[in-house]
């Protein structure tokens, strides 16, 4: 859960999202959802002459099973936010499982 509430909090925000076919989509995140699905408007391809049929779509839904990364604008990563969140959920999990 510790990603799907970050990724929320990153709504709003220009992000990059690379597929397990290699296509790169760079658009404006609108939503996401428990399985990391994706919603951007206002997309670009990154590579367009490979992927021509792309120039005309403005918005889309990714599945989370096709992401293979996602590149996010480094100026609003909070890194010490998300390391102590981590910690906390390591500890929370450690702790239920004895």
């Amino acid at each position: 859960m510790l990603f799907n509430s970050f990724f929320k909090t990153m709504v709003g925000k220009v992000i990059t999202v690379e597929l397990k076919n290699d296509l790169s989509i760079q658009g404006t995140l609108q939503s996401v959802d428990q399985f990391l699905n994706i919603k951007l408007q206002d997309i670009t391809v990154i590579d367009a002459e490979k992927y021509p049929h792309m120039m005309s779509v403005k918005n889309c839904f990714i599945r989370g099973s096709v992401v293979r990364y996602v590149q996010l604008p480094p100026g609003d990563v909070d890194t010490a936010v998300l390391q102590d969140a981590s910690r906390r959920e390591a500890t929370e999990k450690t702790a239920g499982g004895k």
